[in-house]
């Protein structure tokens, strides 16, 4: 288990975007969305960091592949804490970022997801068409909103459906489950092989041959797009929420009943 302490604090400047990539679950595609959001902000001139507290290290193995000659992407290896590190040790994330993706890692504890979705200014799942992995992200989301106390009115969590194949019985259950969430579902990354080159050579996806990858760029862009408005969904939430009461407190059961797809 990795100790996810050194997330409570990340960098001082207000306008850093600060994306994390959750999953409770393994294998969801955690890795794949954050390398493929560096690739496509360093592009587009902006200066991406990947805060990777996998303890698989898959971010960064993919930044040791990527050729030098390719825009710059900061790697901060977080689950390679000093030994005998301090209470208050946290990686040091460049000056110059603009936006942070943080690539968490698998089974982490109440305590740590509270500590890792603290001050974040997007929160995205990544969900995998399959049974197991849609009661995972059913459970992923109920911690977020009742441990994390993540609140719907900040608009600042969504669902990137992974690895889908359009007309499948499996396809058709993921999206009826998470429309059911009421949470806004942002892409659909279908299931192809362009992923896994593209992670072979330290590249993500836009940086392929255009007519090869158009599909998948187009929701990698869609993914952007929301990310990068996250500071007018910030002020619509502070708005309403200046205006309309607290909500009322609902219960954990009640929150499942509505997570829970077959009901």
């Amino acid at each position: 288990m990795v100790d996810i302490r050194t997330m409570l604090i990340t960098a001082q400047q207000d306008n850093l975007n600060k994306v994390v990539i959750l999953n409770t679950k393994g294998g969801c595609g955690k890795s794949t969305l954050v390398t493929n959001l560096a690739a496509y902000y360093a592009k587009h001139v902006l200066v991406p960091s990947i805060m990777d507290y996998d303890p698989q290290g898959s971010s960064m193995v993919w930044l040791d592949r990527r050729s030098p000659d390719l825009p710059k992407i900061h790697g901060i290896a977080a689950y390679k804490e000093p030994m005998q590190a301090p209470r208050n040790w946290q990686p040091k994330i460049p000056n110059e970022t603009e936006i942070l993706l943080i690539d968490s890692p698998a089974g982490i504890d109440h305590d740590d997801l509270r500590k890792l979705t603290r001050d974040a200014t997007n929160i995205l799942i990544p969900v995998l068409p399959s049974s197991m992995d849609i009661h995972a992200a059913a459970r992923c989301v109920t911690d977020l909103l009742l441990v994390a106390k993540v609140d719907r009115r900040d608009q600042k969590l969504a669902v990137v459906a992974n690895r889908t194949r359009k007309k499948t019985k499996s396809f058709v259950t993921l999206m009826r489950f998470l429309d059911s969430l009421g949470i806004p579902i942002i892409a659909v990354l279908r299931d192809t092989q362009n992923f896994v080159c593209s992670a072979e050579q330290g590249i993500g996806v836009c940086e392929m041959q255009p007519s090869r990858v158009k599909p998948d760029v187009a929701q990698i862009e869609k993914i952007a797009s929301w990310l990068d408005n996250w500071p007018k969904r910030r002020r619509e939430s502070r708005s309403i929420m200046s205006i309309n009461k607290p909500p009322s407190a609902t219960t954990s059961s009640s929150i499942r009943l509505r997570l829970n797809l077959g009901k």
